[in-house]
């Protein structure tokens, strides 16, 4: 008897500190303070020379997609609560794998893109960083018939970068 008084009592004394949280913990595991409501992703520029035109829509819709279905914040244009900005800094192939016939076996895709993130409600969380990705790919294959996957990949990589370091404290 004495045992379930102990732990009905810790029981109710867990429940009561709950809303003592200082952050909110979501599904993803990222740590969003309370009274965030909203996010905004601002269009990233591209200002990397060999980027395809669509890379600038891509890149953006896909911080999007990864905010807006990892945490409860409403998506804005602009000014959110937690807002994002940026620009595509580097787009970039190059032959990684050398054979002995001087030809390579691989190619990497590399992009990488400079974020300024900001919390309206802890500047401590504020930065502004590059993030750099890439994939790899057959030296017999041309880049433009594996392009729009390779994107999606380094994409689907970027984003969980910048999501980590924004709201996960990475």
């Amino acid at each position: 008897m004495k045992e379930k008084v102990i732990l009905l009592f810790t029981f109710f004394v867990l429940i009561a500190g709950l809303p003592a949280c200082k952050m909110h913990y979501g599904f993803s595991g990222a740590t969003i303070p309370p009274e965030a409501q909203t996010v905004s992703v601002q269009y990233f520029q591209n200002q990397a020379s060999l980027a395809p035109p669509t890379l600038s829509q891509v890149f953006t819709e896909a911080l999007r997609d990864r905010l807006s279905s990892q945490t409860r914040l409403g998506l804005v244009n602009k000014n959110g609560d937690l807002d994002f900005e940026g620009s595509i800094t580097g787009y970039s192939t190059a032959p990684i794998a050398i054979q002995s016939t001087d030809l390579a076996a691989l190619n990497r895709l590399t992009i990488t893109v400079t974020v300024k993130y900001k919390c309206s409600f802890d500047e401590k969380k504020n930065f502004e960083q590059s993030f750099s990705r890439f994939a790899d790919y057959n030296s017999d294959q041309s880049l433009s018939s594996v392009e729009q996957e390779l994107i999606q990949q380094i994409n689907d990589q970027l984003t969980l970068d910048i999501f980590n370091r924004a709201l996960n404290d990475w």
